[in-house]
């Protein structure tokens, strides 16, 4: 299971002085584009899905066919929620599989984005995922996925960045120091005086957003001053999309495969160049050795009820627990079951899958599972045993 965890991926990347990409997907085309990169250059990748483009795609969906591509493969990855626009948010996808979150709160004033921030923090910590956090604003030009970005580029303030990590706890921080979301007009003109001083008051992996229309020789200097993570999606959606027309060019009565043929791999390439261009590619071996994997964990609750209660009243307690059991942050799936045989030692069971070890923990102190477990269920069940299960790959 190469899914790794975020944090060890991108201390890793800033340790040894090479970038992840934090590739946008849209699609399966994307997905598998980007997984298969990964693994013919051996290299990590950060599986980013961006609520900004949820218009465009069931985000449940999307999110089961992203960690089952990230378990089977064999390059080291990460699940990542980008430009995450709420607390609820970050919940969701925490308990869908990322292991890794953003919320953006750059457009709000200093002290309410550094309250949202550490808000998403304390809670995301207590699962056990790393956040990203973004001080300064990184404005849309033109493109695709400009439009979701209005306004003028605010730069980050060296000064400002040092008591932001400070009061929120972020693992990762974006910064603006001249990009833009979507394409840039003119030649890129990139603030690395800026970037350095950042890089040199934090000493934290640096993210930077709108990665597309920069020269090979800013890329190697984003990373020279501390950036680990660059995310990148316009140049991958701007090549599908050329490769589409010109398969639509090619075949005019061409149906929906036909267009999208060679798709996925025009977006494989340019993912493969990105990876070797920012010091990534053979990395992988390292930092499978030496980042921990990411397991979930199986809550197991086995349990008999008082002999007073029939199944009516079984069922009215499963459904309960059901229903507010999965509103506890880290908590991915809650599964009840009754036994199949009837003289089984144990009547009744709770599968309860937490999104990691960390929230053993967190769930069991958290005021919704206390409430339910001491108010409704162990007064009625104290015939239980109880253990925490993580899987052996």
């Amino acid at each position: 299971m190469p899914l790794v965890n975020m944090v060890d991926m991108l201390n890793h990347a800033h340790r040894h002085g090479y970038a992840v990409g934090g590739f946008d997907l849209v699609s399966l085309d994307f997905l598998e584009a980007i997984v298969g990169a990964a693994e013919r250059c051996s290299a990590p990748a950060i599986l980013s899905l961006a609520e900004s483009h949820f218009e465009h795609y069931d985000f449940e969906l999307a999110m089961a066919a992203t960690v089952a591509a990230a378990r089977r493969a064999s390059a080291p990855l990460a699940i990542h929620l980008d430009h995450g626009a709420s607390l609820d948010s970050v919940k969701r996808a925490i308990a869908l599989g990322c292991n890794g979150v953003m919320v953006d709160a750059s457009t709000l004033a200093f002290a309410e984005n550094a309250e949202t921030t550490r808000a998403a923090v304390a809670m995301a910590h207590a699962c056990g995922v790393p956040v990203e956090g973004e001080l300064g604003y990184v404005a849309g030009v033109e493109g695709e996925d400009a439009e979701k970005h209005p306004g003028e580029v605010i730069y980050t303030s060296p000064e400002e960045a040092g008591a932001y990590v400070e009061q929120t706890g972020v693992d990762f921080l974006a910064v603006s120091v001249g990009t833009v979301h979507g394409r840039l007009r003119g030649a890129p003109q990139l603030d690395f005086v800026r970037l350095r001083q950042i890089n040199e008051r934090l000493r934290i992996p640096l993210v930077i957003h709108g990665g597309t229309g920069l020269t090979d020789e800013q890329f190697r200097a984003l990373v020279k001053n501390g950036v680990a993570k660059i995310n990148y999606y316009t140049a991958l959606s701007d090549t599908a999309a050329a490769r589409i027309r010109e398969n639509a060019q090619a075949a005019p009565g061409g149906g929906y495969t036909s267009l999208l043929r060679g798709v996925r791999e025009v977006i494989g390439a340019e993912v493969e160049r990105c990876m070797k261009l920012w010091g990534g590619a053979g990395r992988a071996a390292q930092v499978l050795d030496e980042c921990r994997a990411w397991r979930e964990v199986e809550h197991v609750i086995l349990y008999n009820l008082r002999q007073d209660m029939n199944e009516d009243d079984a069922r009215a307690l499963m459904t309960q627990g059901r229903d507010t059991l999965a509103t506890v942050p880290g908590v991915r799936r809650v599964f009840s079951g009754r036994a199949v045989q009837d003289q089984a030692p144990y009547r009744y069971c709770w599968l309860i899958r937490f999104a990691g070890e960390n929230v053993i923990e967190s769930y069991r102190a958290h005021p919704t599972h206390r409430q339910f477990a001491d108010g409704r269920f162990r007064p009625v069940a104290q015939d239980r045993v109880s253990v925490d299960f993580e899987a052996v790959e």
